[in-house]
């Protein structure tokens, strides 16, 4: 498991490399969703941090912290964080993540990530902060995609 920044971090990275640039919001659903798959795929999480079920779907609350000030422009990174190496199994996620999942919008991430029967679905009351989703809750849903899709992050 890994700070979350680290996870995001990889993100910043594979954008660089392409050319792109990726908003918070961006930012916060990729990491979550390849949380998901690590999670749904391998039985292990991708993050130590907790991720919890706020308004506009589910958010890594110790990452939307490091990069809040950004706003809705391209996150500027690296983010500081701790000096941890990503396994192969956890690069691998990172890349298919994003690769699948990186040229959509922060928006439609968001309706992504907290439709019906999703984890954050699941998990929000309106007016109720702090609300963690669980890791059982999002392997759970992403055990039943990656069955749907042949165990892929797709």
């Amino acid at each position: 498991m890994h700070d979350s920044k680290v996870v995001a971090n990889r993100f910043l990275a594979r954008a660089r490399e392409r050319g792109d640039a990726i908003t918070p919001m961006q930012l916060l659903k990729l990491v979550y969703i390849a949380h998901g798959w690590m999670l749904g795929l391998y039985g292990r999480p991708l993050i130590r941090d907790d991720v919890q079920a706020w308004q506009y779907g589910p958010v890594v609350p110790r990452l939307y912290n490091a990069i809040r000030q950004f706003r809705s422009q391209p996150v500027v990174g690296p983010l500081p964080c701790p000096d941890e190496d990503l396994d192969p199994q956890e690069n691998s996620i990172i890349d298919q993540v994003y690769d699948i999942y990186g040229p959509l919008s922060g928006p439609e991430l968001s309706r992504m990530t907290h439709a019906a029967n999703t984890p954050w679905q699941l998990t929000y009351r309106p007016n109720q902060f702090g609300l963690v989703i669980s890791n059982d809750v999002i392997e759970d849903h992403y055990r039943r995609r990656a069955a749907e899709t042949g165990s892929t992050p797709d």
